[in-house]
């Protein structure tokens, strides 16, 4: 059974980072990762066209969190509290003890292993607090970048050879290979 309460909001901390619960001061920098045309490139969402998308947006996913339906932090530096980047948890399966990730970070702070330091403490805070045994990423099968962040943190493909092709390319990472590294 998963642990689905999500109150107080679980504040996560690394080396860098802190992980924290998006604020309205956020707005810009959810606006900026919302409507870059690069961090968009393979994500399937409307782009952000104004300051008010990106308040709505904040407000729709701390409300999801209110619910204990998804997880969303603002990743920062931990000697800054402005956002760089955020991941998430979401499509949580009680009945399979399954929830999705997942992640983006503003240009400027790609390629320095933020995603990679980030994400770490996600999977081990949903499989060590959550009791979540599998956890799915869905990459775009033109992004390389998170395909090797993925590989990087022992998701592996789940895509059967003879299903057809689509954009999108699933991983999966278990509780049980995780706690094998």
């Amino acid at each position: 059974m998963l642990n689905r309460t999500f109150t107080p909001f679980p504040i996560l901390t690394t080396e860098r980072l802190t992980l924290r619960r998006p604020d309205i001061n956020d707005e810009q920098e959810i606006f900026a990762l919302r409507s870059d045309s690069e961090i968009n490139k393979y994500l399937d969402r409307a782009i952000s066209n104004t300051i008010d998308d990106a308040r709505n947006f904040i407000n729709k996913v701390n409300e999801n969190t209110d619910k204990n339906d998804s997880l969303y932090w603002a990743i920062t530096l931990r000697n800054k509290n402005i956002l760089i980047g955020t991941t998430c948890l979401f499509s949580f399966s009680d009945e399979n003890d399954t929830c999705e990730i997942g992640y983006e970070l503003l240009t400027n702070f790609q390629g320095q292993g933020i995603m990679r330091e980030a994400i770490e403490k996600v999977i081990e805070y949903s499989f060590n607090t959550i009791n979540v045994q599998k956890i799915e990423a869905y990459s775009h099968r033109d992004n390389k970048r998170s395909i090797k962040l993925l590989e990087k943190c022992s998701f592996k493909d789940s895509n059967e050879p003879d299903k057809p092709a689509t954009d999108l390319i699933c991983y999966h990472l278990t509780n049980s290979n995780y706690n094998l590294k």
